[in-house]
């Protein structure tokens, strides 16, 4: 171990009882930025994160205003030759609904054993609050970072970013840095070391089929009309082969095919495929030639979110219903245009629609693409050595699933790229009720986010724009 960094390991461990109130006292204000009721609790995050940021020693503390919840914004830029890395994290959480099913109060963080109960508490203050206290420990210890510092913390995050773009485009001069490091986007394990090296991208599309002026009654047309429910049944079937193989013309267009690195690294990550699927009492079923875990993860998918139409209160109504809406969403991978993929099932839908039918798109989002890290990228070198510092054996790369559409975002916009370094983990029902965060990462995430930043101080500029 480097003593460079000894004097910020031992000024973090002597804090760990601060930082573990401050992340308390950080839980105890209901940032939910999906409903505007708690505006004022918004207010309060951004007026709590900003006095720790000045109170450290950051410059330029401020908000970014893009036109909806602003973000936070301080930086220590006294590392001249060194580069810049943009920290990440997002101070807006879920709303706790349905509260009934909370243990405990989902805004009173609450420690159960190793297990600190709270919304927020995972995704993703638990995680925003280690990743700022390096910082902070650096400067505290040491009174510098091996990097510049710009931290950029979001409150739009759990409402999609809608404001993200225009705060970047705005704000562009003030956020241009080498990387990104992210909060967000936790480990895939607590058993393996692991680097998120992407995820896959998304698009959505929202549609409306209507077949009749008005819905009609069963007895009187029942057998001699189309019903919209029927006809958008049959639609959404026609999406996918019998196998579960997108049966859409252009879907892949482009989809690069998973490489033998990222095959042989999903094998090599530990994954009980029975428990996978009896957790949740269901079935595989997808793309055939692709193992469950890499369908998740390396391959397209096209998913039915929603589908709805005619009576569905209590009892019966003997109506044929005129009209059914769907939701849908693609995953995509490396290669995809998020647009093009949506278009072609939409393509698709119009094709296969009856005569006679009115097809009519609702909402559409052409979403985000794939994100991805280069294997030999400095991020992923570097964090590779970190990890291997406290792990017998090389960390696995991953790819997320899921979408983290801010890697896409500050890639197109400021043509930097994101590691996904969050210590939160898989099962800490974020979103849903009784979030939890395990105390145990706090020391584990401080010390990995100390030697990261470390290591990242010996690379150059350069090196994170190649390819």
């Amino acid at each position: 171990m480097s003593h460079a960094i000894q004097p910020v390991l031992d000024h973090l461990a002597a804090r760990q009882p601060q930082i573990e109130a401050w992340l308390n006292t950080f839980l105890r204000i209901p940032s939910v930025s999906a409903d505007p009721a708690y505006a004022p609790s918004m207010a309060e995050a951004r007026r709590f994160l900003c006095e720790r940021l000045r109170s450290a020693g950051l410059r330029q503390v401020q908000e970014l205003d893009g036109g909806g919840e602003p973000a936070i914004y301080g930086e220590w830029t006294g590392a001249p030759g060194r580069p810049t890395l943009l920290i990440y994290g997002h101070y807006d959480v879920q709303p706790a609904d349905p509260l009934e099913l909370w243990r405990t109060p989902p805004f009173e963080p609450t420690q159960v054993g190793d297990r600190l109960y709270a919304r927020g508490a995972s995704d993703v203050k638990g995680s925003t609050t280690i990743a700022l206290e390096v910082v902070f420990a650096y400067l505290a210890a040491v009174q510098a970072c091996p990097v510049n510092i710009k931290v950029f913390i979001e409150g739009e995050e759990e409402t999609g970013s809608p404001s993200l773009r225009p705060l970047i485009e705005r704000y562009r001069s003030l956020l241009t840095a080498d990387a990104v490091l992210s909060a967000d986007g936790g480990r895939a394990s607590a058993v393996v070391s692991t680097i998120n090296t992407g995820a896959r991208g998304h698009a959505a599309l929202e549609i409306k089929l209507r077949t009749a002026a008005k819905d009609l009654h069963s007895g009187r047309y029942g057998g001699g009309v189309r019903n919209a429910l029927h006809d958008m049944a049959a639609l959404l079937a026609s999406l996918h082969r019998e196998d579960g193989s997108v049966a859409v013309d252009g879907f892949h267009a482009g989809a690069q095919p998973p490489t033998p690195r990222q095959r042989s690294d999903t094998a090599a990550f530990p994954y009980d495929e029975a428990a996978f699927f009896s957790d949740v009492a269901g079935a595989s079923h997808g793309e055939p030639g692709y193992s469950p875990r890499e369908r998740i993860t390396l391959r397209p998918a096209l998913d039915v979110n929603g589908m709805w139409g005619g009576y569905t209160g209590a009892g019966t109504k003997t109506i044929i219903p005129c009209e059914a809406s769907a939701k849908l969403t693609a995953r995509i991978v490396e290669g995809q245009d998020p647009a093009q993929v949506i278009h072609s099932v939409l393509a698709h839908l119009q094709a296969a629609c009856p005569p006679g039918c009115d097809l009519e798109v609702t909402a559409l989002n052409t979403g985000s693409p794939a994100a991805t890290l280069r294997p030999d990228h400095p991020l992923v070198t570097a964090a590779e050595t970190v990890l291997q510092q406290s792990s017998d054996s090389k960390p696995i790369h991953v790819r997320l699933g899921a979408s983290v559409p801010i890697t896409s975002v500050f890639k197109e916009t400021l043509g930097i790229d994101t590691l996904m370094f969050g210590y939160n983990l898989p099962d800490e029902d974020v979103h849903a009720p009784n979030e939890f965060f395990r105390l145990s990462s706090i020391p584990q995430g401080l010390q990995a986010w100390t030697r990261l930043l470390h290591e990242l101080g010996n690379c150059h500029s350069s090196s994170f724009h190649r390819g």
